[in-house]
């Protein structure tokens, strides 16, 4: 059946629940796929190194509908368990007039694929109230359906006796319940939790928290509800294609670049591409004979010092660009392709020259889906192109682009007055922007990009 793992606000424990539950699984030899509702790349990573699967973004903003049910059907087809962790609170998305449940929102996931809600409650200076809090989420909106209850820092056996007795009227599942687990912390810094690459200690955060899972939970009632089972949505094989292009795509993939969408990657193999992983951190220049590059987001800012001191892949990093290879950078890649960046410290790294500016780290937190119109003919865009991305960063370019890709305004479903420029296409081989881009929905970027990487021009 499969469950989505839900909160009644951010903050209450849905990924340490959704990672507790995916290493219980995972210490008893069982199959299991998991996804992400939105579009946070560091929560997948986590998923995929218990799974050891990717882990899917369920997200119809940057998708569509019909790609988030196909998406979730073709990658449960083979397994025997799978689980849904949920984005922000149950119902926190982008609010349309006369809707309910708000678009993008976890809710709007579970009634789009008809699947259980457990939802995750957050005990703490909380007793009896909890019985007006799990009747409005549970009775909001008729149309979703609720698994259960999962009642997280607890305090106490009396605590937990209070919480009981409260909820009994309201006749749902507890299914699991967790006491204050203060032994284990996941650490986090100014986007989110600290990925995977950086954490020598997961391992044993793991182990605890499959001993967490399989102690808490009521594995009896649970486990028959994450089976899977066979769907019929639309486009059952959202990664087909017909056409062939095999170029070979460097990828930059280390600490300092992970932020990649695994539907982005595999329909470029899907389409032929051979695609190699190095490393801008520890290898001295890019692989050869490549005929595109892709920089997805990370964290250069973290490990500026150790990229900037890595001057001989910098070096081949420009030297390519300028020879006219087609190049792709989102975000901590556009970072990397600035003169300069600038730390959190003040500091300043030198990187690889290409885009005349330096990226400078701010307290300021960008955030929040746009729609963007295309101004130029690029190698993954005609002019006049509408795309939807997101965005999710804290530093600021120093001077605005001499060449701007996108003409950008937040999305919403009303009218919207202000708009901005961004991106940078200077170079007609280069597309660099902040704009995180999720290719689920549309098998023409990746089949341009790679057409221009194999015509070195843009595909008529």
């Amino acid at each position: 059946m499969t469950l989505i793992i839900a909160g009644e606000r951010s903050g209450v424990g849905k990924t340490t629940i959704t990672l507790a539950l995916l290493a219980a699984l995972k210490s008893k030899g069982l199959n299991i796929q998991s996804f992400k509702v939105g579009p946070d790349y560091i929560d997948p990573m986590f998923h995929q190194y218990i799974t050891e699967k990717p882990c899917y973004n369920l997200d119809p903003i940057l998708t569509s509908e019909n790609y988030v049910k196909s998406c979730f059907d073709c990658h449960t087809e083979t397994v025997d368990y799978s689980l849904i962790e949920g984005v922000m609170g149950l119902f926190d998305g982008i609010p349309e007039v006369n809707k309910k449940i708000p678009t993008a929102s976890t809710a709007h996931i579970a009634k789009l694929l008809n699947i259980p809600i457990l939802l995750v409650i957050d005990c703490r200076r909380l007793s009896s109230s909890i019985t007006a809090i799990a009747h409005g989420f549970t009775t909001y909106d008729s149309t979703l359906k609720f698994a259960g209850l999962i009642l997280n820092r607890v305090a106490s056996d009396r605590h937990l006796e209070l919480l009981k007795t409260a909820l009994e009227p309201l006749n749902l599942p507890i299914l699991g319940i967790l006491r204050t687990e203060d032994n284990i912390t996941l650490p986090d810094r100014h986007l989110g939790l600290v990925p995977t690459d950086e954490l020598p200690q997961l391992d044993s955060i793991l182990t605890q928290l499959a001993e967490l899972g399989n102690r808490c939970f009521d594995w009896h009632k649970l486990q028959p509800l994450l089976q899977t089972e066979s769907f019929d949505f639309i486009e059952n094989n959202p990664i087909h294609y017909s056409d062939s292009i095999p170029v070979k795509i460097a990828i930059a993939r280390d600490a300092a670049f992970n932020f990649y969408y695994p539907d982005n990657l595999e329909k470029l193999q899907a389409l032929g591409a051979e695609l190699v992983f190095w490393s801008p951190l520890k290898q001295t220049q890019i692989p050869d004979d490549v005929q595109g590059l892709y920089f997805g987001g990370g964290f250069p800012e973290v490990f500026a010092k150790e990229l900037s001191q890595n001057t001989s892949a910098l070096q081949s990093v420009k030297a390519a660009i300028l020879a006219g290879i087609p190049t792709y950078a989102e975000c901590g890649g556009l970072m990397y392709l600035c003169e300069e960046i600038m730390d959190f410290e003040q500091k300043f790294w030198k990187m690889a020259g290409i885009i005349p500016t330096t990226a400078i780290m701010g307290k300021r937190l960008k955030l929040g889906y746009y729609q963007a119109k295309i101004l130029r003919d690029t190698p993954l865009f005609a002019k006049g192109t509408i795309v939807k991305g997101h965005e999710f960063h804290r530093s600021q370019l120093q001077t605005e682009s001499i060449a701007p890709l996108y003409e950008m305004q937040r999305f919403k479903t009303t009218e919207i007055k202000e708009k901005q420029l961004e991106g940078w296409g200077h170079l007609p081989n280069l597309h660099a922007s902040y704009f995180h881009l999720n290719w689920g929905a549309y098998p023409e970027i990746p089949i341009r990009f790679l057409r221009y990487c194999q015509l070195g021009k843009t595909p008529s």
